[in-house]
């Protein structure tokens, strides 16, 4: 008696079911994938008990026949792949699984409506048994109804997380599709509540992306971040990154998008952490929304189920446009900060954060005058500790700044004209529309750090010949990564070649690097190229000397300036890549406005 067996299609289609459905976001991510084939310009989501008890997805697009709609629901069946080739995937649903392993595990409900007929259809899928359309009465369009998921699968309900966090899941695959496509009007609403509305926002250029993005991810966004437009080889990288100092405690802030699809690849979230390297607080992440424009044809997305998964052709090819294209939008707005730091500058003066006995008064009733506020209670003036204004000669034999106080001598300059230095360390400097207070010695630390990472661009890394070449055993598989990638290794200052099977001999190293640990860093760029497919371990080594080196040889604080200096260091930051961070990711400066610091006084 045979011991193999078929096994039966409800069966087959449960087991299926299991690895393009995970979780109710997994539902939500392929309902809302198939209403943008379809052309649909608004699509609403509601979701009830995380997902558990209800999802409904409904659009307008273009609906289905009666034919169509029984043919829907069964596996490997679909309207995407014309000529079934599957290197000119242009839609973001192609598979023919979602709707059946859908209805595999839950109650289905499918109504629909084409646009040239007067009425509409239904049809019901329940645990994979599936019903005989039916007449129904909706607007042009689809809706899908999704109760009771799992309910044909109890061992996955144990595996769901909390409501909360079944929500938040949704949330996220929601955010990423409404980036996608500006264009179409999107509303998610949790148990009757509004979570998002993205109205449709007009025009096919960066500012109706930008509107969407503001819309998922918040104004803060868009006052911080910088275009990317950058394009090679028929591939393109559009989007927005955000400022360096604008950052995040983990990735969930990194948005990136191959062909209009959302995807988690290693690869190019790698890429991104590169292109930040030396601009960016350690355990600190960018916040990013990237859109990879590529060929159908150099670029996989029939990897795994969920099509979340993407292999490039040429993978250095992308990852290095990414890299150069972050880094150009970046250093074009080099003495750019965040705003956030200045808002929480302000919150910090604010008067309501100080423990003040009693309530605010109204100063004019009391008396109050400036003269009288800037006495002592025995007579004398308070002591101006730490403040050198220009022209205050009194403070010490150095020469104070002298600076004219007259507004209309402010130079054009972004950062304004220096007035004051604070306590030997912070310039202060005065702008058309408010001040700007400039920490000396991170501002000054990151001009020499570019200026040296410049000149080692100009004229390439010095490398030193190792009087007894460094043999480093690994295994094979690393031994050969390491040795096809020895032409980029070599222009980073590290030459060295296979030696045998499962090793590499080492014969240069960047000068720079000095008695450095040979076997340590070849093994660190063996694990960063299996896991990310980068070596960026040599790099960052030769950034933290140059930062180390940077940081000592830079004006230190408590050193007073000119007002010839001040200027200077102002002058130079406005053209200097990278100068609105420090070597160590933190903002150099804060700016505030003039009218924010006016509304701290009550004046507006």
């Amino acid at each position: 008696m045979s011991v193999i067996r078929r096994l039966n299609e409800t069966t087959v289609n449960r087991i299926a079911a299991g690895e393009v459905i995970e979780r109710p976001s997994s539902v939500v991510k392929e309902l809302v994938e198939n209403a943008i084939d379809a052309g649909a310009t608004r699509i609403d989501i509601a979701v009830n008990g995380g997902g558990r008890e209800s999802i409904m997805v409904a659009d307008d697009g273009a609906g289905m026949d009666a034919d169509d709609l029984s043919l829907s629901v069964e596996r490997h069946a679909t309207s995407k792949l014309p000529g079934d080739d599957l290197t000119e995937i242009e839609t973001l649903g192609f598979r023919g699984e979602a709707l059946p392993s859908i209805g595999a595990v839950s109650r289905m409900r499918i109504v629909t409506r084409q646009h040239v007929e007067a009425a509409g259809l239904m049809i019901a899928v329940e645990g994979g048994r599936v019903g005989a359309p039916a007449p129904a009465v909706r607007n042009p369009g689809t809706t899908v109804e999704v109760r009771d998921l799992f309910f044909a699968t109890p061992a996955r309900l144990k595996f769901l997380k909390s409501e909360r966090a079944e929500n938040a899941a949704v949330a996220d695959v929601v955010k990423r599709l409404a980036m996608v496509r500006h264009d179409i009007a999107m509303t998610l609403t949790f148990n009757a509540r509004k979570s998002l509305v993205a109205r449709s926002e007009p025009g096919d250029g960066a500012d109706g992306q930008l509107a969407r993005l503001a819309t998922v991810l918040g104004n803060d966004f868009r006052e911080n971040a910088v275009p990317v437009d950058r394009e090679r080889d028929g591939i393109r990288i559009t989007g927005f990154a955000g400022l360096p100092t604008f950052n995040r405690a983990n990735t969930q802030g990194q948005f990136l998008f191959v062909n209009a699809r959302p995807v988690r690849d290693r690869l190019l979230l790698g890429a991104v952490k590169g292109a930040y390297q030396g601009v960016l607080a350690p355990q600190r992440y960018p916040v990013v929304a990237l859109f990879i424009h590529i060929p159908a044809a150099a670029v996989d997305v029939n990897v795994h189920p969920a099509k979340a998964e993407v292999r490039f052709r040429d993978s250095q090819q992308v990852r290095g446009l990414v890299v150069s294209a972050i880094h150009r939008a970046i250093e074009q707005h080099g003495h750019r900060t965040s705003t956030t730091a200045s808002r929480e500058a302000l919150a910090a003066m604010r008067p309501g954060d100080t423990q003040f006995p009693g309530r605010l008064f109204d100063h004019a009733q009391a008396g109050w005058t400036p003269q009288a506020a800037w006495r002592s209670p025995s007579g004398g003036s308070f002591p101006r500790s730490g403040v050198r204004p220009a022209g205050d000669s009194t403070a010490d034999t150095h020469p104070p700044p002298t600076v004219a106080s007259a507004p209309e001598d402010i130079e054009a300059g972004p950062l304004g004209i220096a007035r004051a230095q604070l306590h030997d360390t912070y310039v202060v400097a005065q702008t058309g529309d408010g001040i700007v207070i400039v920490d000396q010695h991170a501002a000054h630390e990151r001009l020499v750090l570019e200026r040296m990472k410049a000149e080692m661009a100009e004229e390439g890394v010095t490398r030193q010949v190792l009087l007894l070449p460094e043999v480093v055993e690994l295994d094979e598989v690393a031994a050969s990564r390491l040795a096809e990638r020895r032409d980029e290794l070599k222009q980073a200052g590290l030459v060295l070649e296979q030696f045998g099977p499962g090793a590499v001999v080492v014969r240069e190293v960047p000068a720079i690097l000095g008695d450095a640990d040979i076997q340590g860093l070849v093994r660190d760029l063996a694990d960063e190229l299996a896991e990310s497919g980068q070596a960026m371990a040599l790099s960052q080594r030769i950034e933290h000397v140059c930062s180390t080196m940077a940081c000592h040889g830079s004006v230190r604080a408590g050193r007073r300036l000119r007002e010839a200096e001040m200027n200077a260091l102002l002058r130079d930051m406005e053209t200097t890549p990278n100068s609105g961070q420090c070597n160590h990711g933190r903002p150099t400066f804060i700016e505030l406005k003039l009218a924010d610091i006016e509304r701290l006084f009550g004046r507006r």
